[in-house]
């Protein structure tokens, strides 16, 4: 049994702040001296209610979202939202565009196709997924409902370095670089994120949505799935996903204490450049993603020998470095920098590779 904590890269449910943790075990029994869990709350309660409207304002705060955007917390994660996108948005016009660069924006496309016609605005499929497509290579139709795209592709190591510009409304899966730099929500339809790779434990996506937007769902759109209902029941229309949204709170709150989105922003560059900075000169590892397109919260690499990649992740997990088996779609090693991982990890992550470098080259 380990008998410390490891370092750990995992996509997703990934790595938490530990002052957060210690945080969430110290009230664990007993919040606040109400003598019970958060667990154990009704979401109809005083104290609920308290931690319920501070993580949705604090949110706020930190995302600097404009009073135009609703907040909402939906439960099924990102995987619900691919269905609720255009279940809420392709309203008469029945058809909207689809930037295809990686794995979940692929599957989003398919659930849209149930409810209407998706035009392929851009894709990357044509190099297996390892650079974004420039605003150029983008044919946007006049006609759309919306421009779909996922900002960061935990898959294949990629993510969208500008903000694509189209005629109809912004609406961005941010599930994986969420909270790592400042987004003018106010340039977006919507946005969403599951919240199990920046923002806390699995169970739950925000959304962050135009408010003129609400209120045009297909007639057949569940109910829980319906973003005016949840937006006129302040995402209580069912029990909410209590926990998760205190463990948000938390997380916002270490947010702040750090400096906030930009703090983040900065430690995610300083993290990602000692990771490239020495795949870029490394002989046994290298990298799979295009350098003008690599992703700063998912490192993607090998070292063009399977069993060595896998070699590799067995020896870094017997190290402490856990979690570093690429998806099983593309194989390979993955890095997952979120903001949670401290420098030290990623710094001692790359003396475990020089070392496994040298010793197999």
């Amino acid at each position: 049994m380990q008998s410390e904590r490891v370092y750990n890269f995992s996509a997703g449910p990934s790595v938490l702040p530990l002052d957060v943790l210690e945080t969430a075990a110290r009230e664990m029994t007993n919040y606040g001296g109400t003598g019970m869990s958060v667990m154990e709350m009704s979401h109809r309660s005083k104290a609920y209610l308290e931690i319920f409207n501070e993580t949705k304002q604090r949110l706020r705060d930190v995302m600097n979202v404009p009073e135009t955007h609703e907040i909402l917390f939906m439960q099924g994660g990102a995987t619900f939202q691919f269905a609720a996108v255009p279940l809420n948005l392709m309203g008469e016009n029945g058809s909207a565009d689809y930037a295809l660069t990686g794995n979940f924006a692929t599957v989003s496309s398919k659930e849209a196709k149930k409810y209407g016609t998706v035009n392929i605005a851009a894709t990357s499929a044509d190099r297996s997924h390892t650079y974004i497509p420039a605003q150029s290579e983008i044919s946007a139709s006049a006609d759309a409902s919306y421009f779909y795209y996922c900002s960061n592709n935990t898959i294949y190591g990629t993510e969208w370095q500008y903000v694509p510009s189209a005629p109809s409304p912004l609406v961005c899966d941010m599930s994986s670089n969420i909270l790592s730099r400042p987004v003018d929500v106010s340039k977006y339809g919507l946005i969403f994120a599951g919240v199990q790779k920046n923002m806390a434990p699995a169970g739950m996506a925000v959304v962050f949505i135009d408010k003129s937007l609400a209120g045009h769902e297909l007639p057949y759109t569940p109910k829980i799935m319906s973003y005016k209902t949840t937006i006129d029941k302040d995402s209580m229309d069912n029990t909410p996903p209590c926990y998760t949204i205190y463990m948000l709170g938390l997380v916002l709150k270490w947010v702040e204490a750090q400096g906030g989105v930009a703090e983040m922003e900065r430690r995610k560059i300083q993290r990602a450049k000692l990771l490239y900075d020495y795949l870029d000169e490394s002989k046994l590892f290298h990298g799979v993603a295009q350098p003008d397109s690599r992703s700063e919260m998912n490192v993607t690499y090998r070292t063009g020998d399977a069993d060595l990649d896998t070699a590799f992740v067995k020896a870094a997990a017997a190290a402490g470095f856990v979690n570093l088996a690429g998806h099983r779609d593309v194989g390979g090693i993955r890095a997952s920098i979120y903001n949670a991982m401290p420098i030290e990890g990623v710094a001692k992550l790359v003396e475990f590779m020089k070392a496994f470098e040298t010793t197999n080259s």
